[in-house]
C-alpha cells in the first residue's frame, strides 16, 4: 500500500476510534468476541430526522435493542454487536472512513446513500473478504452486470410508497395544486416524484404538480434554507400540499407550511409530507403524513444476517409487499387523514401489491 494511503488510514482510524471523527465521545477497546459493525453516514449526519436517522435507528436497535435515545424499545432483540459510526461532514472524508473500518477487519461496513456507491465499489474491491452493505446503491463486479458478492445492495421501491402519499395529497388539496421538493436532481429522486404524481393523478387527472430540486451536488441534501425558499415559492403558486424528498433540506418545507399558518377553524392551511423516517411529529398538525422507507428494518436485517452467518451479496429489495415502504398515521396526523382517505390509500396499496396498479419507476426511464 502506498505510504500516503497508509498514513490516511492510520489517521482516520485514530480519529474514529478516539471519538473525534464522529459525534460519539469515547470508545473503549473493541470486544472482538462480538460482531463489529461500522456505519458511515452521508454528509447530512445521523440527526437529519430522515434517511440517516432511520439507518441509525436500525444499527442501534441491533446493538442495544433500543432506539438511539437508549430508552425506547425497538421491539426487536439486541444482536450482541458493537457499532461504531462516522459522520464525515464532507464528501472527501467518506472513503478514508470506510477504508479505516475495512482495514480493522470489521465484520460489516455500511454506507448510507447512493453517493457512496462509487466509493464502496473501490473499497469493496480492495477488501474482498470484508462484508459491505449500501443503502440505495447497487455495486457490481468489473463486468458491470454481476452484483458484487461481498456487497448487499439494499434498495427500495420508493415510487410505490410515493404513489400512496400522492393520492392522499390529491384528496387533501383545496387548490388542485400540490408541490414536490426534491434534493439532488437525480434518477433516484425522480422515482419519488413520479410515484407521487401518478398517485395524485389517479384521484384528479387535472391536478397540477409543481416540482423543484434544491441542486445537483451533494450539498443539495443539507440546505434547509434553500428548501424553505423553494417551498414558499411553490406556496405562492398555489401549492397547499408539498412532498419533500430532500434530506435535511426538506426540513425547510416544514418551516414554510408552518409559516403559512392556520385557517379560521384552526386547521393548517398548508401541509408538508415527510420522507424516509416518520416526520409527523416535526411540526404536528402541519404534516399530512410521512412516506417512510424502512431503512431501519433493512439495516437491522443485514446486521442479523451477518450475525447468523447468512450474509448474501446482491440485491435486497423492499417494497409495499414487504412493508419496506408505506405511509404513517399516528396521533400527530390522525385528524388530518379521513377514513375515506385511508380506505382509498389501502385499496391502492392492495392493488399495487397484486399488480393491478403498475407504478412507473422514473429511475428506469
Amino acid at each position: 500500500m502506498k505510504l500516503k494511503v497508509l498514513l490516511t488510514l492510520l489517521l482516520l482510524a485514530s480519529l474514529i476510534f478516539a471519538g473525534q471523527a464522529c459525534s460519539r465521545a469515547t470508545y473503549g477497546a473493541d470486544d472482538k468476541s462480538k460482531i463489529r459493525v461500522g456505519i458511515v453516514f452521508d454528509i447530512g449526519g445521523k440527526d437529519d430526522r430522515s434517511f440517516n436517522a432511520a439507518a441509525w435507528n436500525g444499527v442501534k436497535c441491533a446493538e442495544t435493542g433500543n432506539l438511539p435515545d437508549g430508552k425506547t424499545s425497538c421491539d426487536k432483540p439486541a444482536l450482541n454487536v458493537i457499532v461504531r459510526d462516522v459522520e464525515p461532514g464532507n464528501p472527501v472524508s467518506i472513503e478514508p472512513a470506510m477504508r479505516a473500518f475495512a482495514e480493522r477487519n470489521y465484520d460489516l461496513v455500511i454506507g448510507i446513500g447512493f453517493a457512496q456507491g462509487p466509493i464502496m465499489q473501490k473499497v469493496a474491491t480492495d477488501y474482498p473478504n470484508i462484508q459491505f452493505a449500501i443503502i440505495d446503491g447497487v455495486i457490481f463486479e468489473a463486468d458491470g452486470k454481476t452484483p458484487k458478492s461481498n456487497v448487499a445492495s439494499l434498495v427500495f421501491k420508493e415510487h410505490e410508497g410515493s404513489y400512496l402519499v400522492g393520492l392522499l395529497a390529491a384528496m387533501t388539496t383545496k387548490t388542485n395544486t400540490i408541490g414536490f421538493l426534491g434534493g439532488m436532481d437525480i434518477g433516484l429522486i425522480h422515482r419519488f416524484e413520479g410515484g407521487y404524481e401518478q398517485g395524485a393523478k389517479s384521484v384528479n387527472p387535472n391536478i397540477q404538480v409543481i416540482q423543484n430540486y434544491v441542486g445537483v451536488t451533494d450539498a443539495a441534501w443539507n440546505n434547509p434554507g434553500k428548501g424553505k425558499e423553494i417551498a414558499l415559492a411553490q406556496i405562492s403558486k398555489g401549492a397547499d400540499v408539498i412532498f419533500t424528498a430532500a434530506g435535511n433540506s426538506g426540513l425547510g418545507a416544514f418551516d414554510a407550511v408552518e409559516q403559512s399558518g392556520k385557517d379560521t377553524s384552526g386547521r393548517a392551511s398548508h401541509f408538508v409530507i415527510g420522507v424516509d423516517s416518520n416526520q409527523n411529529m416535526v411540526k404536528p398538525g402541519f404534516v399530512l403524513t410521512s412516506m417512510v422507507k424502512r431503512v431501519d428494518n433493512a439495516v437491522y436485517d443485514i446486521v442479523k444476517d451477518v450475525v447468523n452467518h447468512q450474509f448474501k451479496g446482491g440485491f435486497h429489495v423492499f417494497g409495499l409487499d414487504t412493508e419496506g415502504v408505506g405511509y404513517v398515521i399516528d396521533a400527530n396526523n390522525q385528524s388530518l387523514v379521513t377514513p375515506q382517505m385511508k380506505q382509498a390509500a389501502e385499496d391502492a396499496r392492495k392493488k399495487i401489491v397484486s399488480g393491478d396498479i403498475k407504478v412507473v419507476d422514473r429511475m428506469l426511464q
